[in-house]
């Protein structure tokens, strides 16, 4: 026996019991104590059975993954899986949390898998750009068919208990103690003789599938799965499976695993799985800092954003009352917060029950004195700081004492707002990317007398509405927007210089992005930019030696989609953007009269002055303290910004490509166009010298 695994014979039954806190994963230690014990069991007569089950919170949650990349130890998990399927006793696995990945690979070498009600199992790789690689692609068809097991294996999503019992994947639920209930069913199957089955003996029902099945179910997946290497892997191991002996299949899977476990995409990935985990980890706020409670919201303004803000605290079951300053805002908003509720529930993701609730925990008001109770309020008005100030005034004036006082802007000066009120620590800037009730990010900004329990309070909140939360300092875009501004710059510069707008979307869409900067300012509406522009000229500040486009195309009442014209042509009711001759001509002629040379831009230059644009503003912002790591610029970028997750963010993605080679670019960027988009960056240079990288940047500071 070992540390992490026992094995006794109770009656007639052995069981296993893995117990390695947190999650039971399949390290080296869990892999040699399941062998050693199954080993041991099938030699002791006295068992019959052997039911392998798992303390703490759930059974095999999934691989080690801090052991990947690492010498193998311990027994491969295939031969523990070979020891299970060929053991001449029934093996029965019970399941409780989840069986994720290894887990239910695990799992699907036994001959019965039974589970508890609130259970859930699945084969999440993808979200790692990996595929499951201990049987997973090969044993799954086998049970639920090719078609259901493509879907569940490329979408990563876990099943519940009672969608794994329909399907197969289990056979059999428990209700009452787990332990209890997987001996009762072992004694069962030990009376009834139950054979032991073998999963890979199985045939692969193949009878339903076209001969174009694969082909039209690559063609369905394209766009969703644009750059990620793992789906087609996936599709080829289904195949394999259908079409190969389990064992020959079986190497078809060890390939396809090998070579994305060396491939930079999933690198990125696991790159992200920790980021998203170091990010909630704030340097100066221990870890038991008291939090304030959160029972109830306020939000100001029931525009587009107020309102999506206000869903997303009902959706966490949390009352939220919103402020307008006349009726008609306020019934306009409370009506489009209904259809967005009731558009969900036409495409099946919520009941008539669940919208029902939802639409109860929201209430309008007019009258600020109706929200003077509630925990905390975010401000979600147009962004002008005289505007903000008065607002904050009269929440100061207002908000019981220890409420939070929020603020949803994208640039303003946090500690400015703050400054207004008497209690500056209880402010705090809360970030919300449009639309927020769909998109994850939440940009926390932090003031300089924020205080602490403010901060964890918050970051604890965006975990309960479903967010990712991440700290940023005060300046002026905080992280997210002030590297989109030079990204953003950048494309206009080279624009200017001869790219249409169309080729620098589509280079940049060709790198991941799930959109160019010209498609995404015609979808927010160029006149949005315009007015804030006119109402804080000194917020915005612009490269003068550039035409300014977007007023000329405002002026002309071009402000995008929706009024079918902006950057480029729309056709009505179709979001499609279509390439525009005649901006396309007022481009080139803006650049004459400014003198700008024209020359021919190629795609390779277009990604890379945009995004070293990008990495070398964020490089500042490690500088002055703006981020705490690297890797909160790039799970800002990744989900606020729809950087693609299978390169791990702008900094992680330099890091890939070689500092010094962003160095590089960015110095002779400076050199020809000077500081007002590539201002110097001494971090970036001091990593690029020393060949080192954005994930060691604190030695280089």
């Amino acid at each position: 026996m070992s540390d992490v695994v026992s094995w006794v014979v109770e009656g007639n039954v052995g069981v296993i019991t893995i117990n390695s806190p947190p999650v039971n994963a399949l390290s080296a230690a869990v892999r040699q104590g399941l062998y050693d014990g199954m080993e041991a069991l099938v030699a002791d007569d006295a068992a019959k059975a052997i039911v392998v089950i798992c303390e703490g919170r759930t059974f095999i949650a999934g691989a080690d993954i801090t052991e990947f990349g690492k010498p193998p130890s311990g027994a491969p998990l295939r031969d523990v899986q070979t020891a299970m399927e060929k053991s001449p006793k029934p093996v029965i696995a019970a399941i409780h949390g989840t069986a994720l990945g290894g887990g239910l690979e695990t799992a699907l070498a036994c001959h019965y898998r039974c589970a508890i009600p609130s259970a859930k199992v699945g084969l999440p790789e993808v979200k790692l750009g990996l595929l499951p690689g201990a049987g997973g692609t090969q044993r799954l068809p086998r049970i639920i068919g090719p078609k259901r097991a493509l879907d569940m294996i490329i979408d990563g999503n876990p099943i519940s208990a009672a969608e794994a019992l329909e399907l197969g994947v289990i056979n059999h639920v428990i209700d009452g103690d787990l332990r209890e209930g997987a001996l009762a069913y072992a004694q069962k199957l030990i009376d009834e003789n139950a054979p032991t089955i073998c999963v890979s003996e199985n045939e692969v029902d193949a009878s339903e599938l076209s001969d174009t099945f694969f082909d039209d179910y690559r063609k369905s997946i394209a766009r969703k799965t644009r750059g990620f290497p793992a789906p087609e892997k996936i599709i080829q191991c289904i195949e394999a499976a259908v079409n190969l002996p389990f064992d020959e299949g079986m190497i078809v899977e060890g390939k396809g695993i090998g070579e994305l476990m060396q491939g930079s995409e999933s690198e990125a990935m696991r790159y992200m799985f920790f980021s998203e985990r170091e990010v909630a980890k704030l340097p100066d706020v221990p870890k038991d800092t008291p939090l304030r409670d959160i029972n109830s919201a306020a939000v100001l303004g029931a525009g587009t954003m107020g309102g999506g803000i206000a869903m997303n605290f009902a959706n966490a079951g949390i009352p939220v009352t919103i402020v307008e300053m006349n009726q008609e805002a306020l019934d306009r908003g409370l009506g489009i917060i209904e259809t967005n509720y009731r558009n969900t529930q036409k495409k099946g993701r919520l009941t008539e029950e669940d919208v029902n609730a939802r639409l109860a925990l929201i209430t309008g008001t007019l009258d600020y004195a109706d929200i003077g109770d509630k925990d905390i309020v975010i401000e979600a008005i147009f962004e002008n700081m005289d505007v903000k100030k008065e607002v904050f005034t009269k929440l100061d004036a207002t908000m019981k004492q220890g409420a939070i006082l929020a603020t949803n802007t994208s640039y303003l000066n946090i500690d400015e707002i703050a400054q207004c009120t008497s209690r500056p620590g209880d402010v705090i800037g809360l970030h919300f990317f449009s639309p927020a009730n769909v998109m994850r990010l939440l940009e926390i900004v932090r003031g300089a007398e924020t205080s602490k329990d403010v901060l964890a309070t918050c970051m604890a909140m965006a975990k309960r509405i479903g967010k990712l939360g991440v700290v940023a300092g005060v300046c002026h875009g905080f992280i997210g927007n002030r590297m989109l501004s030079r990204y953003s710059s950048a494309a206009q510069r080279l624009m200017f210089e001869g790219a249409t707008p169309n080729q620098i979307d589509q280079a940049l869409f060709n790198f991941g992005m799930p959109m160019g900067p010209f498609t995404m300012g015609d979808l927010a509406g160029l006149d949005v930019g315009w007015r804030a522009r006119q109402d804080n000229p000194d917020l915005f500040p612009t490269d003068t030696s550039l035409p300014n486009i977007v007023d000329i195309l405002v002026e002309q009442e071009r402000f995008g989609q929706k009024t079918q014209k902006g950057y480029y042509l729309y056709e009505a009711g179709n979001r499609t953007p279509i390439p525009d001759p005649e901006v396309e001509a007022m481009i080139k002629e803006e650049s004459i009269k400014a003198g700008i040379e024209q020359r021919d831009v190629g795609d390779e230059e277009i990604v890379q002055m945009a995004l070293f644009a990008a990495i070398n503003e964020g490089a500042r912002v490690l500088e002055e303290g703006i981020a705490y790591r690297p890797c909160d610029i790039d799970m800002i970028w990744i989900n606020g910004y729809g950087f693609p997750s299978y390169r791990g963010g702008p900094m992680h993605y330099a890091d890939q490509i070689g500092v010094d080679k962003v160095h590089a670019a960015v110095e002779k960027y400076r050199q020809k166009y000077g500081d007002a988009n590539w201002k110097y960056s001494k971090l970036l240079e001091n990593i690029a010298k020393a060949g080192g990288k954005f994930a060691d940047w604190k030695e280089y500071m």
